[in-house]
């Protein structure tokens, strides 16, 4: 059958991408291919450096398989590039980044906020195996510009940032790291890519928590990077097949089935955060609250020039401390609907207690103007509510029993 080259909507992407009839047998879904090894028609090198432009075929999981291989054509074309590589989680995928395109004597410029895992991965590995790492408030330019050496080779920011929703300016923060000669990378976990065309706005290198809003059901773990080809390819040779952090197949397609709905899911998670966002905008016990779909957001305007879904992430705070210690008791508690657990972006709505004094101790270590800006997004500490599909009426009195 003859094929257009025709662009597709967002949702006929998300259905069919990377999908086709099985050939072997006509199935309109895609199988599960649990093999480990593939049986080979060519006499071929046992090496992976032997592999070509995957014209010979498959030959072993740890170097491409069919399911994750699909799941891989689905998400380059939701994020709009040339290529994917899969891995085991979204740490496997940023730490792909750092150990593929870094080495001894190099220099990389990182949020100074960003998931907690990356963060730690940049203050304590990093610089252990030689490599100059600078933390930056990514919201301010002129201290991005000044941060660039030209030893840098990387440049990763993540927005909004987990978990305080603070936003980086990628087309400015792009063209820094383009004119040095360094390449972009971006955890766009908490947009999606429904919420953000990350590579439209030159990003080399955009990563994703697949587990999160991807899958979206909160039932498989996997990471992802997407960009050009040839980044894929180095990235696919050097983590894939060396440090071997791979995509389990049946995760792919459980991921993949989730893929398949996330246009409309992105839209529910927006019109619910929304919802939730103004009310908790209003209630008496919530001094603050970061959505940026609500106009009080302090990057409102960049907001809405940049994503294009303002997602189901929202962060409030409720005073000092000691105060959110007692609501996250009573939520432990009282919730009925939310879940008080870790993680974001699935079906079910979460929401967890996120201090700021233990953090600066642990993940993030800010001091002087980066910990005027953290509690300036933060106070003393937040709560990080993912609004899942649920309506939005319940998700509020779930949150009235116990902000009281």
């Amino acid at each position: 059958m003859k094929r257009t080259n025709r662009k597709r909507g967002p949702m006929t992407t998300a259905i069919h991408g990377g999908e086709a009839p099985d050939p072997a047998t006509g199935a309109s879904a895609p199988p599960i291919h649990m093999s480990s090894t593939f049986v080979a028609e060519d006499v071929a090198g046992f090496s992976a450096h032997d592999l070509g432009d995957g014209g010979e075929g498959f030959i072993y999981s740890r170097w491409d398989n069919p399911s994750v291989a699909m799941l891989e054509a689905k998400i380059a074309a939701l994020q709009g590039t040339e290529d994917c590589l899969c891995l085991a989680s979204g740490m496997a995928a940023a730490t792909a980044i750092f150990l593929t395109f870094l080495s001894a004597g190099d220099h990389v410029v990182v949020s100074d906020v960003s998931y907690a895992g990356v963060a730690e991965l940049a203050r304590e590995t990093l610089p252990r195996l030689g490599i100059d790492v600078t933390m930056v408030d990514m919201s301010d330019l002129e201290a991005a510009a000044d941060a660039i050496r030209p030893t840098t080779r990387l440049v990763h920011t993540e927005t909004p940032v987990n978990p305080i929703m603070r936003l980086t300016d990628l087309k400015a923060v792009s063209d820094l790291a383009h004119a040095s000669g360094a390449l972009h990378s971006c955890d766009a976990t908490f947009a999606s890519p429904l919420g953000l065309d990350a590579a439209g706005l030159g990003v080399d290198l955009v990563m994703h928590s697949i587990t999160k809003y991807i899958g979206g059901h909160g039932d498989a773990v996997g990471g992802a990077v997407a960009g050009r080809a040839d980044l894929i390819a180095r990235l696919r040779k050097e983590a894939a097949i060396h440090h071997g952090g791979v995509l389990s197949p049946f995760n792919a397609w459980l991921i993949a089935r989730g893929a398949a709905t996330l246009p409309l899911r992105m839209k529910a998670h927006q019109a619910g955060a929304s919802e939730v966002a103004g009310w908790l905008e209003a209630h008496p016990a919530v001094t603050r609250v970061m959505y940026p779909g609500l106009p009080s957001h302090p990057q409102y305007d960049l907001a809405t020039r940049q994503m294009t879904n303002f997602s189901g992430m929202i962060s409030f705070q409720v005073g000092a401390a000691e105060k959110g210690r007692i609501f996250a008791r009573q939520m432990i508690d009282r919730l009925e609907v939310i879940h008080y657990a870790v993680s974001l972006g699935h079906q079910r709505s979460l929401i967890f207690w996120m201090e700021t004094g233990p953090l600066m101790e642990t993940s993030f270590r800010l001091e002087g103007s980066q910990l005027t800006s953290y509690r300036d997004f933060a106070g003393d500490g937040i709560f990080r509510l993912s609004v899942g599909l649920e309506d939005a009426e319940d998700l509020i009195a779930d949150l009235e029993n116990v902000l009281r």
